[in-house]
């Protein structure tokens, strides 16, 4: 089988990798030509929880060439007209797209490519973007292998080509096949929202964001507007390794609320070295995906009525970091949340 690894960043560095260590052909294509040297000429560096170099091959996407049967989508949303259209001569009559993207954008994949092509998944660690080749895996090793993917058929349905791609993900870590996509793409979308909408927010790691009392509440009200979103379009949230969800929608009370946080900082201080890939590119003076992911929720909410001030004051500082090319600051932002959470 002829794999194609779309977006070798710090998540797709790390898989390409990892698969290439046991299955048939593998690409890591990327447009960072000294990323794709180094990757070439030295291998895939994994640091952090693992530690390990491994040949690869990588090109850029001027290089691509024939068609591929499976491609692993890893780049990010905003890039997707020109990524994925230019894909698009890149595919057979069975070739399958697996999207592993931030957010929810198998709509409009399923636009561009059409249904039979598209499959849809998450990713469930965590990495960061070291250097040129190097890729840091940032969560615990056991919770990496016990939980890596979630993948599914867009109609819920379990099919031969599904098994088979689970087999090529087992080779990187735990993968469960779903029959419930959307819940799972929704679920992915809730941790991004809480975890990667504060650490964008605030200039800080995950395990930051869950150690600070306005931070983690403020998390905690981003994973309740999303939940409430979700339900009035009508999304059942699916598990997330194995954590049901539902326990992040507050009470009007919010007598639930202490058990929501400490539910928060267990869950997910396996997660606690990661910084968003949102915070990652303001640091490099990048668009961030934020509205796709925080933003999405907004966009939602508003459609369907629902009320959501903490995703809307996440957007308005990820977005104004954006314009002013500078880099979020915990001590500088925290009082905007200190404040919303006062009334």
């Amino acid at each position: 089988m002829r794999i194609g690894i779309m977006g070798a960043g710090s998540l797709g560095t790390i898989i390409g990798a990892l698969i290439s260590k046991g299955s048939d052909e593998v690409e890591l294509i990327d447009v960072y030509q000294e990323h794709v040297n180094t990757l070439n000429e030295v291998g895939a560096t994994i640091t952090g929880t693992m530690n390990e170099t491994i040949r690869v091959k990588a090109i850029t996407p001027k290089e691509m060439s024939g068609t591929y049967d499976l491609v692993l989508l890893l780049t990010k949303q905003v890039f997707n007209q020109d990524v994925v259209t230019n894909l698009k001569g890149y595919l057979h009559n069975d070739s399958v797209v697996l999207s592993l993207q931030n957010g929810v954008p198998e709509e409009d994949l399923v636009s561009i490519l059409g249904e039979k092509h598209v499959i849809g998944g998450s990713v469930e660690f965590g990495a960061t973007f070291i250097e040129p080749g190097v890729s840091e895996l940032t969560t615990a090793t056991e919770a990496f292998k016990g939980n890596a993917f979630q993948i599914g058929e867009l109609d819920g349905s379990i099919s031969e080509r599904i098994q088979e791609i689970k087999k090529i993900l087992d080779l990187v870590g735990g993968t469960h096949v779903t029959d419930n996509l959307v819940g799972t793409k929704w679920a992915k979308l809730l941790v991004n929202v809480a975890l990667s909408g504060m650490s964008a927010a605030l200039g800080c790691t995950f395990g930051e964001v869950i150690k600070d009392e306005a931070a983690v509440y403020s998390a905690v009200r981003l994973a309740d507007e999303t939940i409430r979103v979700a339900e009035a379009a009508g999304v059942t949230l699916a598990p997330l390794s194995g954590f049901d969800l539902g326990i992040f929608k507050l009470v009007e009370d919010e007598s639930n609320l202490p058990m929501a946080i400490g539910f928060a900082r267990k869950a997910f201080e396996p997660q606690a070295l990661l910084r968003a890939s949102m915070l990652q590119d303001l640091e490099k003076q990048r668009k961030t995906e934020i509205d796709y992911i925080n933003g999405f929720v907004v966009t939602k909410g508003k459609d369907l009525g629902v009320a959501t001030p903490y995703n809307d004051l996440v957007v308005r500082l990820v977005q104004k970091a954006e314009e002013e090319k500078a880099v979020t600051s915990f001590e500088v932002n925290i009082p905007f949340f200190k404040e919303l959470m006062q009334g």
